[in-house]
């Protein structure tokens, strides 16, 4: 049995025990045509993600993401889950997670399947107002920026993980952004920018969730930044077992007592169908 198998077949005996608490990262839908952050060689991609400071202080950089991210959405919409989403909800379904956190922002665990995802840092599909609070739907917006951008219908070059497009400054002339139509406030997708702090709401739900679990999974993140890599400190910290499954480098592998190096595509699925195949015995 070659070493991957034996981690894929360790790793379905733990999810099998049940109380897994998922906690998910970007690696886990590039298979959906979403780049991650850092790739398996762990170096950060050229992009340069918004900050909260500039998109809310600089009408440029506003615009910049407007048009960048109205193209973006024509990928991110219409993404669809893959096999690894999937087979989180098939885990889910056969009652072994205590529960979902995602650091994504594109929905797919839903989509998968997936019910009562805490996702830390928001999602695409929504849009705030700053100004009233009002949430809508990005298509309601998508449909705004179409009515007042008809011909604005520049190449893109290349998707960012966060949904915008590289696009060169000279395509943007004429871009239009559009305001909240309740009271005319700036308009920002309801998702966590560099810069500002995740929902103190969300964080204490997932370190309650992580507090009550057997083991901690830890799915496409490199673990890079606090954001999820704290989840992982505090279960090592209570002595909760850490399984991590990821493409390449991550900060975690300190802390985890089994680490599968592989394509979530292909292991998930294979931990979702041994894992059936105990539960069905033990049944």
């Amino acid at each position: 049995m070659s070493l991957v198998r034996e981690q894929v077949a360790r790793l379905a005996d733990w999810v099998s025990e049940g109380d897994v608490v998922v906690l998910s990262g970007a690696g886990l839908s590039t298979d959906s045509g979403i780049p991650d952050y850092r790739g398996p060689s762990g170096m950060a991609r050229k992009a340069t993600p918004m900050t909260y400071q500039a998109f809310t202080r600089d009408p440029v950089a506003r615009r910049r993401y407007w048009a960048r991210s109205h193209l973006g959405w024509r990928t991110i919409g219409d993404a669809r889950a893959n096999d690894g989403h999937r087979a989180v909800a098939r885990l889910q379904e056969l009652g072994l997670l205590r529960g979902v956190i995602t650091q994504n922002v594109d929905g797919l665990h839903q989509a998968g399947g997936a019910r009562d995802v805490v996702e830390l840092h928001g999602n695409l599909a929504r849009v705030t107002c700053l100004g009233c609070g009002l949430l809508s739907p990005r298509a309601e917006l998508e449909s705004l920026l179409r009515q007042a951008n008809p011909h604005f219908a520049p190449i893109a070059a290349e998707i960012n993980p966060d949904g915008d497009v590289e696009l060169d400054d000279a395509e943007l002339d004429g871009f239009r952004v559009v305001d909240c139509t309740g009271c005319g406030g700036m308009l920002k997708p309801d998702v966590v920018y560099f810069g500002e702090t995740v929902p103190p709401e969300r964080v204490s739900r997932s370190f309650e969730l992580v507090a009550g679990a057997r083991t901690l999974l830890v799915l496409g993140s490199s673990l890079t930044v606090m954001s999820g890599r704290r989840f992982v400190l505090r279960a090592a910290k209570d002595g909760i077992r850490v399984a991590i499954v990821n493409q390449g480098v991550t900060r975690g592998e300190p802390y985890a007592g089994l680490v599968v190096d592989g394509p979530l595509g292909e292991v998930l699925p294979q931990v979702a169908r041994q894992v059936t195949g105990l539960y069905r015995l033990e049944t």
